[in-house]
């Protein structure tokens, strides 16, 4: 199995997908309870579709990576996105042009690394990702902290192990922590300039259509799409339409 030793001396899981050679590879970033291995076939799909290479790993705590060695704080995402992506790509795909696709946690942390404004990037597609938290946000929380205490959520430690309970607590803990309230990334999204595609299924349990709504208004380049009969994970949920939506995006980005 492939890893990267980061700068901490800890280890991620990464894979590569084959491709043409000269077009973007389309970087996946995986959901707050996610792994590479939870995008199923998705991403080959979308990859054979449209000629582009790809990348997926496991975030640290997550899946086939080390666990996590500290308590998150509000700002995980920001350390996801700005520390240890970075690190991936310059080992991965160095000096190559890249899209990132990211889902939910992921989407936000593509978002957050857009606004740096990489020389590579080339584009974004985000899946459900929050800019700001709402109320059905943590309700949507609580409801997943009632369903892991009750064993409904057992099929998680097929994909993290031994480390299921610690990156479930780390999630559902930092977003209901008060100080997490006031969460808020709207003020780097005028900083993004590249093409931007912006997904969210209609029926969301973790967020409405406001985010879509702030992401778009805050990006010049960014187009929104709400997805019908969808909830949190429109890849999986409406494989199809979405499929069809991000090649329509990434064709021309990538000739």
């Amino acid at each position: 199995m492939p890893f990267l030793d980061l700068d901490t001396r800890q280890k991620i899981y990464y894979e590569l997908i084959d491709g043409q050679a000269g077009k973007p590879c389309l970087v996946f970033l995986h959901e707050g309870l996610g792994c590479a291995a939870m995008w199923k076939d998705f991403p080959r799909r979308l990859c054979e579709m449209t000629g582009c290479p790809g990348v997926l790993y496991d975030r640290l705590g997550y899946g086939s990576s080390d666990a996590l060695q500290h308590e998150r704080t509000t700002h995980y995402l920001h350390r996801y996105a700005r520390e240890e992506l970075p690190q991936l790509l310059a080992y991965t795909i160095p000096h190559q042009p890249y899209i990132l696709i990211g889902h939910s946690d992921g989407g936000s942390i593509a978002l957050l690394h857009a606004a740096q404004q990489p020389a590579a990037l080339r584009g974004i597609v985000t899946e459900a990702a929050h800019v700001f938290v709402e109320t059905i946000t943590l309700d949507g929380i609580r409801t997943a902290e009632q369903a892991y205490a009750h064993g409904k959520l057992r099929g998680l430690s097929k994909y993290h192990g031994d480390k299921t309970e610690q990156i479930f607590l780390a999630w559902s803990r930092t977003w209901l922590t008060p100080a997490f309230a006031d969460w808020n990334i709207e003020d780097v999204l005028p900083a993004i300039r590249c093409p931007s595609l912006i997904l969210q299924g209609s029926e969301d349990q973790y967020g409405t259509r406001r985010q879509v709504d702030a992401i778009v208004a805050g990006i010049s380049n960014a187009r929104g799409h709400l997805i019908d009969d969808c909830g949190h994970t429109p890849h999986q949920e409406q494989a199809q339409a979405v499929l069809a939506l991000m090649q329509a995006f990434i064709t021309p980005l990538a000739p």
